[in-house]
């Protein structure tokens, strides 16, 4: 199996080719500061208050609503596990700028907060930590599109709804919202996809997942690399310059090994009442807008791949080793069961590791945040 997986990845390469009330959000300190430079609280952090008394999310902007230029796309970068806002609104950033869009995109970077009894386990050093009124989830929760905690709680699906109202509020001009998430982020966004509410109205809504380290799945099937003939389905040769020996097999595991594979958050069995029927939910993501991104060297336990955070559990394990794998095998899922009307490709960033810094500021990763720029 290993070979047969070592094999998958040069495979797909080749690929890349519900409104929320209007609320209003806290104004910056200081207007002058550039945020269009760097991620700074004073001046580059609003605060958004969200429905239903739910408390407020904090997000980082490039500029503020009443600057010129006039921005006619939104780039919304959502951050990964250790809650690094910041480091990921530069990489937005950055990505704005290589490919020179520079006053056309807004960037934004929403901040879910912890409490203080969790943010040890899930923080980044200089990272603005929760202030009163803040909503607040647990390390874990808000990458499931789960509740917020308190006597009004709000799912991280309808934050990230209401965020997206707002944006559309604030800046009148935009016509495009790409929501791109790295990481956990990516886990929060390609959840989200199925159950995001409808777009502002004159606004096209997109999502860019990058580097998950699980995904969810609509069928019970998951992918395998196979190769060879019938009498040999599996191995395959590592060889570079071989990718076209191995072909993607999708099978139905075994649950009894593993009676929770296909259970959510990888799955939509046993789906939470709140989110609705799961048949609508691959419907939605069927015909949703969506591109994804994986780094090419995320493919194994090396310096820089944040193996000790990766979800190594039997549901994981059967969507590949490492995450540039399963993002390979779920693209191949995608071509043979979802089958979505457009065409939705895998991009692969050369050279980069499970670093949002590489990722996202790639040449290789425009086609899927910028459509139409190289």
């Amino acid at each position: 199996m290993a070979r047969a997986w070592a094999c998958a990845l040069g495979l797909l390469v080749a690929l890349s080719a519900q409104a929320a009330p209007a609320v209003p959000s806290t104004p910056a300190t200081d207007p002058g500061t550039a945020c269009d430079r760097q991620a700074q609280p004073a001046g580059c952090l609003l605060r958004l208050a969200l429905p239903q008394d739910a408390g407020q999310l904090a997000y980082y902007v490039s500029q503020q609503p009443a600057a010129a230029p006039a921005p006619d796309t939104a780039l919304l970068v959502m951050h990964g596990y250790p809650r690094d806002a910041a480091h990921s609104f530069n990489a937005g950033l950055a990505a704005v700028q290589g490919a020179g869009l520079q006053g056309r995109v807004l960037v934004v970077a929403p901040l879910f907060q912890v409490g203080p009894a969790q943010a040890q386990r899930c923080h980044t050093p200089g990272e603005t930590t929760a202030q009163a009124g803040d909503a607040r989830w647990r390390c874990g929760t808000w990458l499931a599109g789960e509740a917020s905690e308190g006597a009004q709680p709000i799912t991280s699906f309808a934050a990230l709804d209401a965020l997206v109202a707002e944006l559309a509020r604030q800046w009148p001009s935009l016509r495009t919202v790409t929501l791109a998430g790295f990481s956990a982020g990516a886990q929060l966004l390609q959840h989200h996809v199925a159950f995001a509410a409808a777009a502002p109205p004159g606004v096209r809504l997109r999502h860019v997942i990058a580097d998950p380290g699980t995904w969810l799945y609509f069928d019970p099937v998951r992918p395998r690399p196979a190769g060879g003939g019938a009498a040999d389905p599996s191995p395959c040769s590592p060889a570079a310059d071989a990718p076209a020996a191995c072909r993607w097999a999708m099978q139905t595991p075994d649950a009894a090994a593993c009676p929770h594979y296909d259970q959510w958050k990888y799955g939509v069995a046993d789906l939470p009442a709140h989110l609705g029927d799961a048949a609508a939910a691959r419907a939605r993501y069927r015909a949703a807008d969506l591109a994804y991104l994986a780094g090419g060297l995320d493919d194994g336990p090396g310096p820089g791949n944040a193996d000790k955070v990766l979800d190594h559990g039997c549901a994981a394990q059967l969507q590949g080793p490492y995450r540039l794998q399963r993002a390979q095998g779920y693209a191949a899922y995608e071509q043979q069961v979802l089958q979505p009307a457009r065409p939705r490709p895998l991009h692969v960033v050369p050279g980069c590791r499970h670093d949002v810094a590489c990722v996202l500021p790639a040449a290789a990763a425009r086609p899927a945040l910028f459509p139409g720029v190289r």
